[in-house]
């Protein structure tokens, strides 16, 4: 297959680093092989921490191999349906239809056509039903992630639903699929045995009375966090390192249902968080690294870990960033830790613009709080925010949208008094879903003529001074329908698939239209699914999943919710949420954090000395030969940050590496000759980083020559001014009169003399 014929084909390639590659049979007949399927395309799916745990405790196992599986992209798909390719994992290119388990991760609603379209293309009948039918033999279809606490929808497609943390779970499925494949049991015995492990609900086995409680671990523990993860060539979504520094999350918003059912909090210790960090750089050259949680700003240990961090990493340029902050949770003794290296963009999400809306939704911050943020955010070097809004939210009135410019307008007013420079201030505006699970989960979506109004209203009246964005409205009214669902939706996801529908949450593949359709050749009214206000003594769709928080707590903060009261942080108190929480250990008070200023080596700065100029000839083949040059060069910069070349650095605002390639080969064409220089500072082994740097390469990439050149030495691109090609072919062609003919594939016959 030449994957030069379609979009990013690095998405396609395999050979990463860090990728496990196991040899089938696995330990005999006893092996379990488990397809871990993302329903997105690979830069979505890899960004993902939940598959790269779960790749990680599979493979630790000499008896069980876990393999990726990721949508392909549509014109990749086209190809693979014309030709009779089956969809397969990346590491092995196995069907998927030869897996004994598939684990799909429902993230987000509009993944769920995805879905379909994966096992389609896998060869693996939708409906949980058909399998257990068939004669022949099919793979356990499995799901998890946060929309499982409403699996309704997707009960017909699935043949079993893991509730909640996975890393313990996982290995009790899997011993319990090794024993049933050794047994030769069947498949609904399995399904029976599956239907016994805490966490794991079987649609087929449960009974609408029957409650399935949300599997979760205790601790956060170190032995099971990915530290060599597979790193990808082309450029993902989280492109770094991204520790895990905390679950769960204690403030209680009434729209956030991960604030819910991620509950109790977890905290990571600082010395595991700090460990992780140098184990992951190490072993993948990352130069960014993130620490992230619910709630980063929460975290108790945050700013001695942050100075731990830049401590060890000072002289490696490795960026510290932190995703959304709270408002009241700023401060500039960790901004200025931050910033050491160099300042990534600032995320700040106050999702409602006046004091009572953020007292409906208990979000947690006054004026003069935003004010403060405001001030040290842009005092400390901040020409980059990023400010997140939500509409649509119970209670909300005009004046509460209103109100969103206005604060958009003090970001700017504020940036201007302290610094001198213009700021670059993004808005995001997205409408109210409601979900499971939550205070909110009892109100409706507004109406989509209403949503429309509030959006028009927000792009015209900020469009003029920010850069605006704002969420499809027609996808959040889709997101809430499927948010919403019960079993009766499932016939409407089949044939929205069925009409095309795949890859929703892309703009370019998304179309309303399409689901109208579906809904019109259904019977199903989509929208009232969206709209619908639920009683409180009404049976919800997803009542027979027990998060942990009782529903008499989210009717309290109902209540409250409609009186605009505040409920506290439950480190504060602890507020009856269901939970147990001990005191000490979760949500309660925590140990004081042990100094770390003598754990480990510090990473110094490095020295100033004279440096060298070393110029280096390698060969790129192989599937390595589909990189863009964008994806060379990273792949051998972070191969020199592995093996701690002493590099220099440009100066300014993001320092850079001094190393500068050729000129570029186009993708799909190999190199057996292609150079690079670099500036390093002396002492400098010239072969022994040659052997370190081919050890750490991906297989592909070789450097055969290296050395030193003087630092005022023409640089490569005038140096190299042509290429030398050899060019091999299957035909059919021909050479006529010295001209070289093709005949393509509309049998058009073409002279291409003149390109060659």
């Amino acid at each position: 297959m030449n994957l030069t014929s379609f979009q990013k084909p690095s998405r396609y390639i395999n050979h990463e680093l860090n990728a496990v590659r196991k040899p089938f049979p696995v330990n005999g007949s006893e092996g379990v092989r488990v397809a871990l399927a993302f329903p997105d395309v690979y830069e979505v799916g890899m960004s993902h921490l939940g598959m790269k745990l779960l790749y990680g405790i599979i493979n630790s196992s000499p008896w069980a191999s876990a393999e990726r599986v990721f949508s392909p992209w549509t014109d990749l798909e086209e190809y693979m349906i014309r030709n009779g390719v089956p969809l397969s994992s990346l590491e092995t290119g196995t069907p998927l239809q030869a897996f004994d388990m598939v684990g799909f991760s429902l993230q987000y609603e509009l993944s769920y056509t995805t879905v379909l379209n994966m096992l389609h293309l896998g060869g693996i009948p939708l409906r949980s039903a058909e399998r257990q039918g068939s004669s022949r033999q099919f793979p356990l279809v499995i799901a998890g992630g946060p929309c499982t606490v409403n699996p309704a929808v997707m009960a017909p497609f699935m043949d079993a639903f893991l509730i909640g943390d996975g890393e313990e779970a996982i290995v009790e499925i899997m011993e319990t699929l090794r024993q049933c494949k050794l047994n030769g049991e069947s498949r609904e015995s399995l399904l029976r045995e599956l239907s016994r492990i805490e966490g794991v609900y079987v649609p087929s086995m449960h009974t609408k009375g029957d409650l399935i409680r949300r599997r979760y671990i205790a601790d956060l523990k170190r032995e099971t966090y990915p530290v060599s993860p597979v790193l990808p060539y082309t450029s993902i979504v989280h492109d770094r390192i991204n520790i895990e520094v905390s679950r769960g999350c204690t403030r209680g918003c009434r729209f956030c249902q991960a604030g819910m059912i991620y509950r109790p909090l977890r905290e990571r210790s600082p010395e595991d968080v700090v460990a992780i960090a140098v184990e992951s750089l190490k072993n993948t050259g990352y130069d960014e690294l993130s620490l992230t949680s619910l709630s980063a700003g929460d975290y108790t240990h945050l700013l001695p870990v942050v100075k731990e961090l830049n401590r060890r990493f000072r002289g490696k340029r490795v960026a510290l960033s932190l995703p959304s902050l709270r408002v009241a949770a700023v401060n500039q003794d960790v901004l200025r830790e931050i910033r050491t290296t160099r300042k990534t963009g600032f995320t700040m999400a106050p999702e409602a613009a006046t004091g009572r809306l953020r007292d409906v939704i208990n979000k947690d911050f006054q004026e003069e709080d935003y004010d403060r943020a405001l001030t040290v955010l842009f005092r400390e070097g901040w020409i980059s925010l990023k400010l997140y809004f939500m509409i649509g939210l119970p209670t909300e009135t005009d004046e509460d949208v209103e109100a969103i410019q206005a604060m958009a307008m003090k970001a700017l007013r504020i940036a201007r008094k302290e610094i001198k420079k213009p700021v670059n201030v993004n808005i995001t505006i997205s409408p109210f879903i409601p979900k499971a699970h939550t205070p909110f989960q009892w109100f409706g979506q507004i109406a989509p003529d209403e949503m429309k109004r509030k959006m028009r209203f927000l792009r015209d009246s900020l469009g003029r001074r920010f850069k605006y964005k704002g969420h499809n409205e027609e996808m959040s009214l889709l997101e809430a329908i499927i948010a919403r669902g019960d079993e009766g939706l499932a016939p409407l996801i089949e044939k929205a698939w069925e009409l095309g529908g795949k890859l929703d949450a892309w703009t370019e593949n998304f179309s309303f239209s399409r689901w109208q359709e579906a809904m019109e050749q259904t019977g199903i009214d989509g929208p009232a699914y969206a709209r619908k206000e639920y009683g409180r003594d009404d049976l919800l769709p997803w009542e027979n999943i027990q998060t942990g928080v009782t529903k008499e707590f989210l009717l309290r903060e109902y209540d409250r919710a409609l009186e605009a009261g505040k409920t506290r942080d439950c480190r504060d108190g602890c507020i009856a949420c269901g939970l147990s929480c001990t005191p000490g250990t979760e949500t309660g008070e925590i140990a004081a954090f042990a100094d770390l200023s003598g754990e480990g080596p510090a990473e110094e700065a490095l020295p100033q000395n004279a440096k060298i100029r070393v110029r280096a000839e390698f060969e790129k083949t192989g599937a390595l030969r589909y990189l863009s040059h964008l994806e060379l060069t990273t792949a051998i910069l972070r191969a020199m940050r592995r093996v701690e070349a002493p590099l220099d650095f440009s100066k300014g605002f993001h320092p850079s590496p001094r190393v500068s390639f050729g000129p570029p080969l186009s993708v799909g064409v190999g190199g057996e000759s292609e150079w690079f220089d670099m500036e390093v500072f002396i002492p400098f082994e010239i072969e022994a980083f040659r052997e370190r740097m081919n050890r750490t390469l991906p297989e592909g990439i070789r450097i055969n020559r290296i050395g030193v050149v003087p630092l005022n030495a023409p640089s490569l691109s005038s140096f190299l001014t042509r290429y030398a090609y050899h060019v091999r072919g299957e035909g059919p062609w021909t050479i006529q009169d010295r001209d070289l003919i093709v005949q393509r594939d509309n049998n058009k016959e073409v002279d291409i003399t003149p390109c060659v």
